[in-house]
């Protein structure tokens, strides 16, 4: 019975185990700029911070993330996430998610380091 009971436990604390992988491995990590929706990968610079902050309160635009291996410009879900005096005008790392309909969910923003 006691060879039961430990073979149960161990194999509970597998499975603990590899559930929380799999969910660590739902997060990537992503290194770009962030955007408005308008300018897109255009805005992969530090002269657009103003440009990005104006388009976004005056037209309406949207925060996105622009990757910088390949320029593919994502839309960014949860857009209260964005700080734009900490996350504009410079190359950020992005941690997150992708969603399935191709948006980012976004956890974490820090510059990236030069």
């Amino acid at each position: 019975m006691k060879r039961a009971m430990s073979l149960f436990a161990l194999l509970a604390v597998l499975l603990a185990t590899v559930g929380l992988a799999s969910r660590a491995a739902d997060k990537d990590i992503w290194t770009g700029w962030i955007s408005d929706s308008h300018c897109g990968a255009k805005g992969m610079n530090a002269d657009h911070k103003t440009c990005a902050e104006t388009c976004v309160k005056t037209t309406h635009a949207s925060w996105v993330f622009v990757d910088s291996k390949d320029s593919k410009v994502y839309q960014i879900q949860n857009q209260s996430i964005i700080n734009a005096d900490q996350d504009l005008g410079h190359e950020v790392i992005v941690r997150g998610r992708l969603n399935d309909d191709g948006t980012m969910s976004l956890d974490k923003i820090t510059p990236a380091k030069s």
